[in-house]
Parts: structure tokens; C-alpha cells; sequence
């Protein structure tokens, strides 16, 4: 048997899912996804200058934080049921995550509309929100997604 997303039809407004996933941030994964984006920020890279930061010490790249909070929920959501990623219409970082953070996320179905030019899909718009270990709200992302119907219906 095959894990799969959910089809459009299977999403219900209001329906909040809470990921089973957790993810404790290392010091590899803020590197390593810096280094292969480019981003050469020092308050992901270097200790010393972060030192004389408001935070005293490096940040994970808000970029991760987002990818990762998204991610999480794919597999129970999204895997093999959509056709793409339409666009995200709002991201916030409420706190910073810092190196060791461990983070939960969980997805909230905010609306969804049948497809206005296909008859084999619709549109759900998911709020996706990260916690860090004390319960703050690190990452809420909107965004909205062209999800497969079920071709079986």
C-alpha cells in the first residue's frame, strides 16, 4: 500500500493538522542550506560577528524554516495529489530559530475552490505554522496549492 496526499475533495475548511514530524535544526543543516543557496548572510554563518547581534549567537536561515515547516506536512497532505505550488501569498517569522531548536509544525485548511479552468482540479489555500520547543511561533506561511481531484469520483 502507497502513502499518499490528500485529494481536493478530502480537505475541509478549518481542518487543522498537527504533523507528527519533529525536526531539531543542527548546525549541518543551517551550513550546508546557506551554502547551497548562496546566502552568505554572517548571522547564519558567523559566531563571532553574532556575538555583537541583538541575539548573541547565529540564526538558521529563515529560508529553512520555511522549506522545513512546509515540508513536514507533505507527505500526509500534498504527496502524488498536487499539481503544483501556486504561490504563497503571506510569510512571517514571528521569533528566530536558533541552532538546536527543535521544531513541530501544523497546517490549517483556510479555504478552497474548484478550479475555474480545470475540471480535474481545485485550489486549497493551507496556513502552515512552526513552533519551536517552547510553543513560539517561529514561521506562519499562507499559501495556496492546485490539488488533484480524486479520479476515481
Amino acid at each position: 500500500m502507497s502513502t499518499r496526499g490528500l485529494y481536493f475533495e478530502e480537505f475541509v475548511v478549518g481542518q487543522t493538522f498537527k504533523h507528527a514530524v519533529t525536526r531539531t535544526v543542527t548546525e549541518t543543516d543551517n551550513l550546508l542550506f546557506s551554502v547551497l543557496t548562496h546566502n552568505t548572510q554572517p548571522l547564519h554563518l558567523d559566531e563571532e560577528f553574532c556575538k555583537g547581534t541583538i541575539h548573541g549567537t547565529r540564526l538558521v536561515n529563515s529560508i529553512f524554516t520555511l522549506g522545513l515547516v512546509v515540508g513536514v506536512g507533505v507527505t500526509e497532505l500534498t504527496l502524488g495529489t498536487t499539481l503544483g505550488n501556486l504561490g504563497f501569498e503571506e510569510i512571517s517569522f514571528p521569533n528566530p530559530v536558533k541552532l538546536g531548536d527543535t521544531l513541530r509544525a501544523e497546517t490549517v485548511i483556510s479555504d478552497k475552490r474548484e478550479s475555474k479552468s480545470r475540471t480535474d482540479s481545485g485550489i486549497v489555500h493551507f496556513e502552515h505554522r512552526g513552533y519551536n520547543q517552547r510553543d513560539e511561533l517561529v514561521c506562519r506561511a499562507k499559501r495556496a496549492g492546485l490539488m488533484m481531484k480524486n479520479p476515481a469520483q
